[in-house]
């Protein structure tokens, strides 16, 4: 249901149709950020999966990862500004992790993604003014890459979609498999 998937999806021109899973995620999972994310949007696959009869089924779920440790999403000013002095001039992670199920065959597989992002050295004002947009709130890791954010970073190195929630060049490869082209 993210939009940003919606409209990296849309690119390819698909048909599709956008189904909210009732999936509920748990963070405090004591595995690995790519396991965690594979086992995210398995789990999201798999509860609208069970409901459709005939339908090729993506899901698909998304990680900011810092020295190990995941970072959620800041739901207020200072958890955000937290996150982003804590990111301010380092690299991290985004791992996204998809799942395909073709919902009348049953076969399925789960693929994670890892873009290694650079943020530049953030000034306390920086920060504030961000902040202050209110753009970081809700984002994992409190910046959006596709938004204001691209200004705090400095350079990427992988696919830029994953980052902003969906590899759609690894996505392509593996729809392949299901017999889905998208070119």
């Amino acid at each position: 249901a993210s939009p940003r998937r919606k409209e990296i999806l849309k690119k390819t021109g698909l048909k599709f149709s956008v189904i909210r899973s009732d999936y509920e995620e748990d963070m405090a999972l004591k595995l690995k950020p790519r396991v965690l994310a594979a086992h995210l949007s398995l789990g999201k696959a798999e509860a609208v999966a069970v409901k459709q009869k005939n339908a090729i089924v993506i899901a698909a779920d998304t990680l900011i990862v810092y020295k190990g440790k995941v970072l959620g999403k800041p739901h207020t000013s200072a958890q955000a500004r937290r996150m982003l002095k804590e990111l301010s001039g380092k690299v991290h992670s985004v791992i996204t992790s998809f799942t395909i199920i073709d919902a009348a065959q049953g076969k399925k597989v789960s693929k994670a993604v890892e873009t290694r992002v650079f943020l530049k050295k953030l000034t306390e004002r920086e920060i504030a003014r961000y902040v202050k947009t209110k753009e970081p709130l809700d984002k994992a890791g409190a910046y959006a890459i596709q938004g204001l954010g691209a200004m705090l970073v400095k350079k990427i190195e992988g696919d830029y979609l994953n980052v902003m929630g969906l590899p759609l060049y690894a996505l392509a490869r593996e729809l392949k498999r299901f017999r889905v082209r998208v070119l």
